[in-house]
């Protein structure tokens, strides 16, 4: 696989160092990193996500949603269970840690465990601050009366 060097990307851009860091984060992914378990993302509305994850075998007191700096870590681990003997054990309850990157103001709005799925709710709530708002252009005209009048 080649290597990138963003290096210059950094240098020459002012404020999206979260890109660089995408780039550079999906350029060095292993690719034979592990799929367990494995999930789908669904887009539910045009700023609405849903995660499900397949974890058949655990319950909700097993399973584990954190949020910390802009990643959301689902993560499991099998409580101790009886010495069991299985003739054929096909479904995986190993414990895991998956990650998900989330953009800004994305939120977890909530989740919900249902016949062996996680389903975690995500929405995007932009601040009214960053909103897009329309500013009024004053005449140069309207400005020389105040001028004077002042």
């Amino acid at each position: 696989m080649r290597n990138f060097d963003l290096t210059p990307l950094y240098r020459a851009t002012v404020g999206f160092d979260q890109i660089a860091d995408l780039m550079d984060r999906v350029l060095t992914n292993d690719v034979s990193r592990e799929s367990y378990p494995p999930y789908n993302i669904e887009k539910t509305d045009d700023d609405a996500w849903r995660i499900s994850v397949a974890v058949a075998g655990f319950t909700e007191d097993e399973l584990s949603i954190e949020l910390r700096e802009n990643a959301l870590f689902v993560s499991a681990k099998k409580s101790e269970e009886a010495e069991r003997t299985y003739l054929h054990r096909g479904i995986a309850t190993r414990a895991f840690e998956r990650r998900f990157h989330l953009a800004d103001h994305v939120r977890v709005t909530g989740a919900t465990h249902e016949h062996g799925m996680l389903h975690i709710d995500l929405v995007r709530e932009v601040p009214e601050a960053l909103k897009p708002r329309r500013i009024e252009i004053a005449s140069t005209k309207d400005l020389d009366g105040k001028a004077i009048e002042a």
